[in-house]
């Protein structure tokens, strides 16, 4: 699943190439893909809607339009969006130039298509048709159950140091699910935080109770600083994830652990292991990440 870095890295492109663009077409093969209303009533609310903002919230993308509207899209587990001019030809959509978004073949499971003004779309390309694309009220976006126990962004200048380390003075639990929890902190997935506890020496299975308050600091640090690597080097693309332009991100060719169990840890030779964790892959260093 696209993580913070990831969606950081579409919602940045976004912004280079869709602002004060209108909507005025969509077409989808997939009207399930379309939450919270119908896709017909959908087509008539977007159609026509300027494009005033883009930005993030946790792993949401939210494209601020006009009338005070919101229209949100989560890339979930294989979605990702991209952007150039396509052609629909015996129901499948063809790119009009050459390059990944013709013959990467991760690119070419379009099922939701915006169509702007100035003739180039906005897709969305998704092998498990997980993916949701819902349109909202401004403030009722903002004032849903769903936004308002959202955690902390990692981020933001004012997410200190201090308010990392208050998030765990009451909580409970394995210190790598902890992490993960989107109300406990946004955007964080299983990638990012096998290789944040690995860089902070820590075991993905400690109990928060036995984490010191070096410990906190360590893994506050290495948070800040791999996620934004991650997105100077456009996200990951292990899995299916692809950037706006239907390119492979970089940010896999730094990772240390994740889907190398069997390999030497790069830090001091000992054997990366993989455990189950929630039901997700975990991968630490069976060496220099002991629990205690």
């Amino acid at each position: 699943m696209p993580e913070l870095p990831e969606v950081e890295t579409i919602v940045r492109d976004l912004r280079k190439e869709v602002l004060h663009g209108t909507f005025i077409d969509i077409w989808t093969d997939a009207k399930g893909m379309i939450k919270k209303d119908t896709f017909e009533n959908f087509k008539k609310k977007i159609i026509g809607k300027e494009i005033i903002g883009v930005r993030r919230k946790a792993k949401n993308i939210l494209i601020d339009l006009s009338d005070n509207h919101i229209l949100l899209i989560h890339q979930k587990i294989a979605g990702h969006l991209l952007f150039g001019k396509w052609k629909l030809e015996k129901g499948i959509w063809i790119s009009e130039k050459e390059g990944p978004l013709l013959s990467d073949p991760i690119n070419k499971y379009i099922h939701v298509v915006f169509l702007l003004n100035d003739k180039r779309q906005l897709a969305l390309s998704d092998a498990r048709k997980f993916a949701k694309v819902e349109l909202w009220r401004k403030e009722e976006l903002e004032a849903s159950k769903e936004f308002l126990k959202l955690g902390p962004e990692p981020l933001e200048k004012d997410f200190t140091l201090l308010e990392f380390k208050k998030l765990f003075e009451k909580k409970k639990g394995k210190i790598k699910q902890v992490l993960m929890d989107q109300n406990f902190i946004s955007g964080i997935g299983n990638i990012y935080a096998s290789e944040i506890l690995f860089k902070a020496k820590i075991h993905p299975e400690e109990e928060i109770k036995n984490l010191k308050d070096g410990d906190l600091k360590n893994i506050y640090a290495a948070m800040r600083d791999i996620l934004e690597r991650a997105i100077e080097l456009r996200g990951d693309s292990f899995s299916d994830f692809r950037t706006l332009y239907g390119e492979k991100g970089g940010a896999q060719n730094m990772n240390k652990v994740y889907q190398k169990d069997g390999k030497p840890c790069p830090r001091c030779k000992g054997m990366i292991k993989r455990i189950t964790q929630g039901g997700r892959g975990t991968f630490f260093c069976s060496k220099c990440q002991i629990k205690r």
